[in-house]
């Protein structure tokens, strides 16, 4: 059975084990993260702690972008733009990994206490009923303070998040 994991798209870039899961998934994508790919790209601030992790992290980026701007990718893409909450149709990874986009509409019910991006993976997370998937510790502690009700694993729990069988109920 395939997991399904709500994430920013940068963090494909930066976790390499997530292009390589034990059983297949599902990676769901608010388009804003998508766009916030190329303003990391184009961003002199540094992305990464550790400055020798910076510039392999830039060129995943970089990749990452091409991937979404692949012509097949893009016009998948393009389908999920032309209305709010529409996905787009798999864009396949490997034969492990496939992503959707999501044309996510933040909305004010999470916006006072999360960044536009956070709130897109909120909303995603309720309506897809799939766990967050995230390596911002702060993120994790504002939804915990704030009952926010989404299941999350951080990044570094990626294997047992992937072989879980816990199921989101609203």
């Amino acid at each position: 059975m395939q997991r399904r994991f709500i994430v920013e798209a940068v963090l494909m870039a930066i976790y390499g084990q997530l292009a390589v899961p034990t059983r297949p998934v599902e990676y769901i994508m608010p388009y804003s993260s998508l766009m916030e790919l190329y303003e990391l790209s184009e961003s002199t601030e540094p992305i990464m702690n550790q400055e020798e992790e910076e510039p392999y992290i830039r060129l995943n980026i970089k990749r990452l972008i091409h991937f979404f701007e692949d012509a097949l990718n893009k016009k998948k893409i393009e389908r999920a733009l032309s209305s709010p909450w529409r996905k787009s149709p798999a864009l396949l990874v490997n034969d492990k990994v496939s992503i959707t986009v999501v044309y996510a509409l933040e909305n004010a019910e999470y916006g006072e206490k999360f960044d536009p991006i956070e709130t897109d993976l909120i909303l995603l997370a309720i309506r897809e009923k799939a766990s967050i998937l995230t390596d911002q510790y702060e993120f994790v502690e504002k939804l915990i303070q704030g009952s926010v009700p989404v299941h999350v694993f951080d990044i570094e729990d990626f294997e047992y998040a992937v072989e879980d069988d816990i199921r989101m109920e609203q």
